[in-house]
Formats: structure tokens, C-alpha cells, sequence
């Protein structure tokens, strides 16, 4: 039977993990390697470690931080924040990830991603959109942990990352980031409808049904998330956690 990925996205800001709300106010968690640990344990199928301030800083995510990473994840794992050449990909995916997310830097240089899935493989270079709706409701692409608009089209942009190569494209929303009420279906199908290439949905996920909507209603490939893998209960405890292979079998084949 067939299941879409289920993929926590853990943001770091520097080597902490921490939780943001519609890219602000990031809520120290912990330690990553802790984090890895249990997701090895609850079998996730894929994680994501988004560096959120790296580029805002002029730095990448911190390779040392990568290897220990890798030492520990048991499940393939991407990772963005900063990257913006072929040395770095390249020292990322000796490192251990198998993918490398591209946001900030293919807006000033898109040829960085045609570069590097001719040289990688497309299966290793995802894109992430970071989307948010103007006061007229039309979506723009915003970059740099989401202080600065570009005013690009994100349907524009996706399907010219196709063109150029990437292997996989994130729809992350702004608007909805870390508010639990359920992703922005209409932006994700759009885009799920117009290219070939798989769409991850990313950005206000809370609760199973949101996943199994952005499945069956958005067209998503693979479903991300991260408040609802590290928060529990209306208090928001910290407390990390996946759903078993059992719930999700009974989720999407019901």
C-alpha cells in the first residue's frame, strides 16, 4: 500500500532547535542530536533541518553540526540555511545529507540549481518557497527567513526550478507557519498542478486530517511539518513525537 512521506522540519538557529510563528519568535526546544535520536526511534521516514538565520547572517548551517547529524540519523535527512555554492552542497553531502535545500540564493542566482542538479543529481537539490498572500490575497515569494519580499510569483519561480533541475520543490506558508490550523491547500495544488516534479506541503500542519488534506486536497507529494512533531497538547508542552506506520495506514487507505 502506498504512503506519502511524512517529514518533521526542525529549525535550528545556530546549533539549538527552536519553533517559530509565522517566522518569528523562535521558542528554544533543545538539542537537535537529542531530537534525532527519538525520531530514529518513532521510524520517521525523512527529516528536514532548516538553519533559520543563516543566511540573514551570511553563514551556511554549520557543516560539524551536519556530520553529527548524520552520525546519528538512521533516516535520510535534507538541509538548508545559508547554502549558496557548489563547494558548500558539495561539503553538506559529504557531510551526510542527501539533500540539499536551496531558498535565499537562487533568487540572486538561479543558475545555482541547474549547477548543481547537473552536478549532484536532481534527486539531491530541493527548493524551498517560502509563500506568503499580499493584503489583495495574491502570493509572493519572500526570502532571507522571510524579512525580505522578492514580489516573485511562486508559481512563476516553481516551475522555472523545475526547468533549471530541482529535484523536489517545499511550499512553506508564512501566513501559516506554527499556527496548527491546517495548510494553505489552494497554494499547494496550484503548484502540485502545474509541475511534474513532487511538492512538499510545509506550514501549519496540526493534527493528522491536516496531513490527509494536503494529500488527497492539495496534491502534495510528501507532507512536512514542525509544531506538530514537537509540541503536545493545548499548552504546547515540548514533546517530540510521529505517528506509527499503523495510523498512517489507517489515515490515508480509509
Amino acid at each position: 500500500m502506498f504512503l506519502p512521506r511524512i517529514i518533521p522540519v526542525l529549525l535550528l538557529k545556530g546549533k539549538g532547535l527552536v519553533k517559530t510563528v509565522k517566522f518569528k519568535e523562535p521558542r528554544y526546544l533543545g538539542d537537535p542530536i537529542n531530537a534525532v535520536k527519538i525520531f530514529n526511534d518513532l521510524k520517521a521516514d525523512e527529516l528536514i533541518f532548516l538553519d533559520i538565520t543563516a543566511s540573514k547572517e551570511g553563514r551556511t548551517i554549520s557543516v560539524d553540526l551536519v556530520k553529527d547529524i548524520g552520525d546519528e540519523a538512521f533516516m535520510p535527512f535534507g538541509v538548508g540555511g545559508g547554502v549558496n555554492s557548489i563547494n558548500q552542497i558539495e561539503n553538506l553531502l559529504k557531510a551526510g545529507a542527501e539533500k540539499i535545500i536551496l531558498n535565499t540564493s537562487f533568487y540572486n542566482n538561479s543558475q545555482i540549481v541547474k549547477e548543481a542538479s547537473n552536478i549532484f543529481g536532481s534527486q539531491s537539490i530541493v527548493v524551498s518557497l517560502d509563500v506568503k498572500k499580499t493584503f489583495f490575497g495574491k502570493y509572493e515569494c519572500w526570502i532571507k527567513d522571510g524579512s525580505e519580499n522578492t514580489k516573485a510569483k511562486p508559481l512563476d519561480f516553481a516551475r522555472k526550478m523545475e526547468d533549471l533541475g530541482a529535484g523536489e520543490l517545499i511550499i512553506n506558508s508564512i501566513d501559516c507557519d506554527g499556527l496548527m490550523t491546517g495548510y494553505d491547500l489552494g497554494i499547494i495544488r496550484n503548484i502540485a498542478d502545474s509541475v511534474a516534479i513532487p511538492v512538499v506541503a510545509c506550514g501549519g500542519a496540526g493534527d493528522l486530517n491536516h496531513l490527509k488534506s494536503a494529500y488527497f486536497d492539495g496534491k502534495a507529494h510528501a507532507l512536512a511539518a514542525g509544531s506538530m512533531f514537537v509540541y503536545h497538547g493545548p499548552r504546547k508542552a515540548v514533546l517530540i513525537n510521529y505517528p506509527s506506520k499503523s495510523e498512517l495506514i489507517n489515515l490515508f487507505n480509509n
